[in-house]
């Protein structure tokens, strides 16, 4: 017992526990390392090793458990290796699995035909049966009543066994059993609740020490939901401080303020080729006010695909460089655009010097690949390419007013000299470093605009955005027709691919999009068996459309290709374009009029109506077909909701409420946890913690306070990141 005392939350694992090297590996890519760390590691489940489920629900990937009978087994060896294996096949009243055991052929004799098992185990695909490799499987007298999506699945138990995620040598029992070692130290004595105990009462939350033990070793069902409710509360609350701390900062540093009318800024709209929807006037009037008060800005537009929120940037920038630097009778204030890609950060580029070309200032545009200016001294009307060395001298001394590139900007060689405002084009590709080191290239704080077309529940938007104003562009172009989306199966192909060459014939394009880029290797275990677009070029090209262009685009690609071949799109030169997710944001056709988007179940909602969004760039009647094998009820269900959804809103308020903890294990997109994800869809807990931070900043906004000190700890931790 005096060894157990000695434990510490900062102490490393290996100080105290047994560690093989596949072990050590295995906690560092969990991100546990040390006592405090394995404590905060919370199951997502309880009482299976897997989620109990009927066969026909299971997906590829999964970690599950299975109820059924067993309708075969056998002894036998592999075809290479002579392996001794056993095989058998469990079916329930839904479906049949298959599962093979290697060097334990002992298995077989341990089952009969008709016997009732569990079987617990990953599940793959192979020709269209499922498969589960090595699973653990035990003969079993009765199949419990509750099987399917639930947290708690048992039907009866004296205790609540909990599930942990795992890695290869580190299993949910190994967890549980080094936790019941850690409580029964007294490491567990350290522990300082970081959550204000008014707050705790305030929400009947339960204290940490408590909820530690309720959320790990729970004994009833309230218990462990009351546990992960607090964790929950907790880790939106430590967002919500340091959103809130952020924007307070933010607020008490000098800015640039802009003294210009509303009619200023619509002698400029005024000129764009399309009328402004109510929605686009509502934001730029928004933006406007908050550039012309003192303070900087800290606004989020978020739109749906197509909705025009770059013609708001553009009015916003217009706002900026027409401004004189203070004490100054020349020269602008600076604008600097930063987009997630090359082919959408030149897009960008493009489009400025179409809205700002008559002003006869220079825009700068810089990649890693290169650099441009544009007007060049031979040719008024075109960009020219630069050295680096003289763009970033031109913008350091303030004589190139708008600066458009990808992450390029962010280099510790930019200098602005007066930059005025910052816009962050698919904000939610850049990590929170990235956006800092952006808007901290001056000495006054530049405006920020935010921007992403990636529609974002309103409660997720209060969390992982609570320093930012949330503007909405909740309008379409007038004439703009929703996409027809259809899903299809394997039956109905050949029809659609009819379908598009009926459009291919009007002179339209298409989109070809591929979940990979090169081929897969049929006998690599694991290896994700889906379209590629290389193979996808060469079947168009033989067998279906050998009478049109077709062309691949993907990352493999080097920067000048990609651009010749997109240039060569938007000229229609080419007549379909075999692309990766690469041309999932911005990318401007409106020529193309088809999307076609094969192995659709691999790619998530969001991305999915992204590249839909691809083809929503005109007033003509755009078609969007999703190609899926997939036989899975609960995949179909999903990929339904984008042909039933209105919009990109409704459709992420879809996914978030259809998000399981399990299925969201591995999306760190935004940064928050499974369990944190799982609270967002509870709106009255994130407006809760969202104002008991607010509260605690107003009061000390440096968390100076001695009760604050821990928290100030908190919010600094590693697992809190908003990447």
């Amino acid at each position: 017992m005096s060894e157990l005392k000695k434990i510490h939350l900062e102490d490393q694992l290996s100080e105290h526990f047994r560690l093989n090297p596949k072990q050590k590996i295995a906690l560092k890519k969990m991100g546990l390392e040390t006592v405090w760390d394995l404590l905060h590691h919370f199951p997502t489940r309880y009482g299976e090793a897997g989620e109990s489920k009927y066969i026909k629900d299971i997906n590829e990937g999964e970690l599950v458990t299975v109820y059924g009978r067993v309708k075969s087994v056998s002894i036998g060896k592999t075809f290479r290796g002579k392996v001794p294996q056993a095989t058998a096949s469990i079916v329930d009243e839904t479906g049949q699995i298959n599962a093979i055991w290697f060097h334990q052929p002992y298995i077989a004799k341990m089952l009969s035909t008709g016997a009732l098992v569990k079987l617990e185990g990953r599940i793959s695909k192979r020709k269209n049966s499922w498969w589960s490799t090595n699973p653990n499987i035990s003969t079993i007298k009765k199949v419990p009543n509750k099987i399917g999506n639930s947290l708690f699945n048992n039907d009866k138990m004296e205790f609540l066994l909990p599930t942990y995620p795992e890695r290869r040598g580190i299993t949910s029992r190994w967890i549980h059993h080094s936790l019941k070692k850690i409580f029964r130290s007294t490491a567990i004595d350290e522990l300082i609740d970081p959550v204000l105990p008014k707050i705790l009462e305030k929400y009947h939350l339960p204290p940490l020490k408590t909820a530690l033990h309720w959320i790990h070793l729970p004994k009833k069902e309230n218990d462990a939901l009351s546990a992960r409710k607090r964790f929950a509360f907790q880790e939106v609350f430590f967002i919500q401080l340091q959103k809130q701390q952020e924007r307070k900062k933010r607020e008490i540093k000098e800015s640039f303020v802009l003294a210009h009318s509303d009619s200023h800024i619509k002698e400029f709209t005024e000129r764009f080729p399309f009328p402004l929807t109510k929605a686009q006037k509502r934001a730029i009037k928004e933006i406007n006010k908050d550039l012309s008060t003192p303070g900087a800005m800290s606004r989020l537009l978020e739109g749906d695909v197509g909705s025009g929120k770059t013609a708001v940037a553009a009015a916003s920038a217009y706002a900026v460089v027409t401004t004189r630097p203070e004490n100054q009778d020349f020269g602008h204030l600076q604008v600097a655009y930063m987009a997630p890609t090359e082919i959408l950060a030149r897009q960008q580029f493009e489009d400025f010097i179409k809205h700002f070309s008559y002003l006869g200032i220079q825009i700068g545009f810089i990649t890693s690949s290169g650099c441009q200016k544009f007007p060049s001294k031979v040719n008024p009307q075109e960009a020219t390419k630069i050295s680096k060395k003289q763009l970033l001298k031109w913008i350091e001394n303030g004589e190139v007013p708008i600066v458009v590139g990808t992450h390029s900007l962010i280099q510790k060689t930019v200098k602005f000299k007066n930059l005025g405002l910052a816009v962050i084009d698919e904000q939610h590709r850049f990590g929170t470093i990235q956006r800092s080191n952006l808007i901290r290239k001056d000495s006054i704080s530049p405006h920020l605009l935010s921007m992403t077309a990636t529609p974002i529940p309103r409660t997720l938007a209060l969390t992982i955005y609570g320093d930012l104003d949330l503007t909405l562009l909740d309008e379409m172009p007038k004439g703009r027709k929703e996409a027809i989306t259809e899903i299809i199966s394997p039956a109905k192909r050949k029809s659609s691919l009819e379908k598009i060459r009926i459009e291919l014939k009007k002179g339209k394009q298409a989109f070809f999009i591929c979940p990979r880029i090169d081929a897969p290797d049929p006998n690599k275990e694991g290896s994700l068996q889906a379209a590629s677009v290389k193979e996808e070029v060469e079947y168009l090209e033989k067998d279906i459309f050998p009478e049109y262009r077709i062309a691949p685009l993907h990352g493999k690609m080097k920067p000048k290709e990609k651009e010749d071949t997109m240039k060569k799109f938007e000229k229609g030169e080419i007549d379909i374009l075999v692309s990766t997710s690469v041309v999932e944001v911005g990318v401007n056709i409106p020529n193309a009029t088809v999307i076609a988007i094969e192995g659709a179940e691999r790619f998530g909602l969001s991305q999915l109506h992204q590249l839909r969004g691809r083809v929503l760039r005109s007033s003509d009647q755009a078609y969007c077909y999703i190609f899926s094998d997939t036989e899975n009820k609960k995949s179909l269900e999903r990929l339904q909701s984008l042909v039933k959804a209105k919009n990109g809103f409704e459709l992420a308020e879809y996914d978030l409420a259809q998000r399981g903890a399990g299925e969201l294990s591995g999306r760190r997109q935004w940064g928050v946890s499974d369990l944190a994800m799982e609270a967002i869809k509870n709106q009255k807990m994130v407006e809760a913690a969202r104002e008991s931070a607010r509260e605690v900043i107003e009061d000390d906004p440096d968390l100076q306070k001695k009760e604050h000190s821990l928290l100030s700890k908190q919010i600094s931790k590693k697992y809190l990141h908003f990447e």
